[in-house]
């Protein structure tokens, strides 16, 4: 039995990706540089997949920003106010993943989502009705060679046609089955060229299987499939799934000429289902999602066992494999030099999970896999309790009663309360919560934690940081103010930070798109808030202004979605006991005189079934009254926000209404406001803030553009009803981008007002 894995952490242990590809935006190094750098941690992570004895090696899973963008780079499908610009190939690419604003021109960058039920993002591929799919690219050409040259044979992994093609945004009148041919087309040449090359495998990932398939869809993944495998040319190709199961096309993928298909035996709900039903063909490889790619827990041999010995009831062709990319852990448990042993032994990241793929791969060839050394070592350590648990809190969460889901006064009547407390005026102007993470702030907080400056220090450092920040709101005018969130390093294991039964990571960094990466905390037992979290920074910045001032929080689901959950209990468990202790800050919040309260939800959509087959089964029933549970106890006046981003919210969007907040900021600006049809269409009660410009890039929109988009809004919206703020936190942007476009959207709303009173 042999070992897989689907992909790897492409950032480098210590983000040295990251680094190096900020220093390139910023002009502080060549392109050169740049790739120098990431040939480095190719090659690193290449030479640790070998010496693990890791038998089919990937190669193509590095990017520089993303693997979709990378793909509509390959496949030709650039937009052509993209190569108007006259860039460099490399600055092409980031214009599309960032935007551009410069001598060249102005363009905004590709709309982005979130990748299937993970907290990373993609870029949405653009192909219009003049768009030419054809193989142009040579990257995965290039990555081959180069993992040839340094003694290792990979397996090159491509974004497959079908997921390709269905990710896409269409802005034509053609629809990916008119691509279809030359799709197919062009992945067939690819695996010429690879096969010249000397591949004897190539993996097409096809995740977007596992969601719900029409009869068309099914069409044409097959026929797709049937053109491309029909010029192999000797070369052997996997079809890997990952994300869920393939119940809509499992018959029609095993009809196919393909030598080994992936499924997810960890997130599948029904694969050994259908293997049991259907079989599994006898000449083809299963490479099975045995060890989770998704979380840190240590796999359970025994569990792992049980699969296995019911997938060799249908097949002795069986791989050993992860159940999805790698890229959604950290790269290594030898960087956390600080935390306790008694934690780590619990703990495998991408590393790690190489190690238990090797140890799988000899308990699985030895004559009695129960008796060899590594399967006695592993059930010993999950025979062991972990402990972490409160009853106290658990006896809070069996008690709760339905009353204590639900905010009274009703909605209708709570609006005109607001109305009445806040007086603002139309289209009230605001941002999401966070500013500009400066140096200054970063250099200060890295000094606190290692103990270099004292807590009074830091403390009147970021009461420092608070008063500035009150105070240029206040110039720029804007009517709802925040206080800059600079004592958070992320918006939610800052949280964590103030929560028992989290634990936290010191490098254990993972992508969330381009070159933002996260350390989510881990629950480790049962939660409650171990102090005030918030109130403090909240009330101080309240004291300095007569505007309202809004209390920033991170609600439970994506707090729960945003960290590495446990498995011994539900996800529903986690989120009533994180939303009681947020409830607790929330009303805290209040009694010390914070009127308006923002509980962003980011990732509610983050664990919703792929398929919406299964949306009968309980996500959003416990996951929207996580949230009610978190502000029912305030009082009318009181006005509730909360955020959402990155994410399809159509088919939520009651759903989301239901969350009986008082107002709803959306992330629009990139999916070019689409999100407004939906509003109108679903008498949407609650307040709304679609984003009127995206802050993930450089760009500074001008006064001109943002009252488009508002004019835009006001066709779908009532002004009443209306809010306007950028798309997102400023967290990630500089203040020379921050401050004129802030300032641009203060007086794009001004304007609207007077045309609209």
């Amino acid at each position: 039995m042999k070992t897989s894995i689907i992909g790897y952490p492409r950032i480098g242990g210590l983000r040295e990706l990251k680094f190096a590809s900020e220093k390139y935006f910023r002009g502080e190094i060549t392109s050169e540089v740049l790739e120098q750098t990431a040939k480095e941690i190719r090659l690193y992570n290449l030479n640790l997949q070998k010496n693990s004895g890791l038998d089919y090696i990937p190669s193509n899973d590095f990017s520089f920003y993303d693997g979709i963008l990378d793909t509509a780079v390959l496949l030709n499908a650039v937009p052509e106010r993209y190569r108007q610009l006259g860039l460099s190939e490399l600055d092409t690419y980031f214009a599309m993943a960032r935007g551009y604003q410069g001598d060249k021109g102005d363009v905004k960058a590709f709309a982005m989502k979130k990748w299937y039920n993970t907290n990373y993002h993609y870029m949405v591929p653009e192909i219009d009705d003049t768009t030419e799919i054809r193989l142009v690219g040579a990257k995965p050409l290039d990555l081959f060679n180069e993992a040839l040259d340094s003694g290792v044979k990979t397996k090159p992994v491509i974004i497959g046609a079908y997921t390709f093609l269905k990710l896409a945004r269409y802005t034509g009148i053609k629809k990916a089955s008119d691509f279809a041919d030359a799709a197919a087309a062009a992945y067939s040449e690819l695996l010429g060229k690879l096969g010249e090359l000397g591949a004897e495998w190539v993996q097409f990932d096809e995740p977007s299987l596992v969601k719900d398939m029409t009869d068309e869809d099914v069409k044409l993944f097959a026929e797709l499939y049937e053109k491309i495998l029909s010029h192999k040319s000797g070369v052997k190709v996997l079809i890997q799934t990952y994300f869920g199961d393939v119940r809509d096309c499992y018959t029609e993928l095993c009809g196919l000429d393909a030598d080994g298909i992936g499924l997810d035996f960890t997130e599948g709900k029904k694969s050994l289902e259908l293997l049991k039903k259907n079989g599994f063909p006898a000449e083809k490889l299963l490479f099975a999602g045995v060890v989770n790619g998704k979380n840190i827990w240590r796999n359970n041999y025994s569990d792992t066992a049980f699969i296995i010995d019911e997938l060799k009831k249908y097949t002795d062709n069986i791989v050993l494999s992860t159940s999805c990319s790698l890229l959604h852990v950290p790269c290594t448990l030898k960087n956390e030099s600080k935390m306790s042993d008694s934690f780590k032994k619990y703990f495998a990241y991408a590393e790690e999970k190489l190690g238990e793929l090797s140890e799988l791969k000899v308990i699985f060839n030895s004559e009695n896999p129960v008796e060899t050394e590594e399967y006695k070592l592993n059930a010993e350590l999950h025979k062991v309790p972990r402990g972490g648990e409160n009853l106290s809190v658990q006896e809070k969460v069996s008690q709760l009663k339905e009353s204590d889901f639900v905010r009274l006064p009703v909605f209708e009547d709570r609006e005109k309360i607001q109305k009445n407390r806040f007086n603002l005026p139309l289209f009230p102007t605001t941002t999401i919560g966070s500013f500009p993470q400066t140096a200054d702030v970063r250099a200060k907080r890295s000094a606190f934690r290692k103990g270099e400056i004292s807590e009074v220090d830091y403390n009147e450092f970021i009461e420092e940081k608070i008063a500035d920040c009150v105070k240029l709101q206040e110039e720029i005018g804007l009517d709802v103010l925040v206080h800059g969130e600079f004592e958070r390093n992320d918006m939610v294991e800052y949280f964590g930070e103030c929560l028992d039964g989290y634990i936290f990571t010191e490098k254990a960094w993972v992508q969330s798109y381009g070159t933002r990466c996260v350390k989510p905390p881990v629950v480790w037992g049962d939660i409650s808030r171990a102090k005030p979290m918030t109130v403090k920074w909240s009330k101080y910045a309240q004291s300095l202004t007569e505007k309202p001032m809004k209390g920033m929080l991170t609600g439970p689901v994506t707090i729960l979605n945003w960290s590495f959950p446990r498995e011994d209990i539900s996800l529903k468990e986690s989120a009533y006991q994180i939303a009681l202790a947020i409830r607790e800050e929330v009303l805290d919040l209040e009694a010390n005189g914070i009127g308006i309260i923002q509980v962003d939800e980011a990732a509610l959509r983050e664990k919703l079934p792929l398929r919406k087959s299964d949306w009968n089964e309980d996500y959003l029933d416990w996951a929207i009254p996580a949230f009610r549970l978190v502000h029912s106890g305030v009082k009318s006046e009181t006005q509730i926000h909360t955020h959402m981003c990155y994410s399809e919210f159509a088919d939520i969007i009651r759903d989301i209404d239901n969350m009986d907040a008082d107002v709803i900021t959306f992330e629009a600006s990139r999916s070019d406001l689409t999100i407004l049809d939906v509003l109108k269409e679903n008498n949407f009660r609650t307040e709304v803030g679609p984003g009127v410009y995206d802050i993930h890039s450089p760009r500074i929109p001008s006064k001109e553009e943002i009252r488009s988009a508002l004019n835009k809004m006001l066709g779908r919206i009532p002004a009443e009803k209306l809010w306007v703020n950028p798309d997102c936190g400023l967290k990630t942007r500089g203040n020379e981008e921050t401050v004129p476009s802030l300032r641009n959207l203060v007086n794009a709303a001004a304007e609207a007002r007077n045309e609209n009173s």
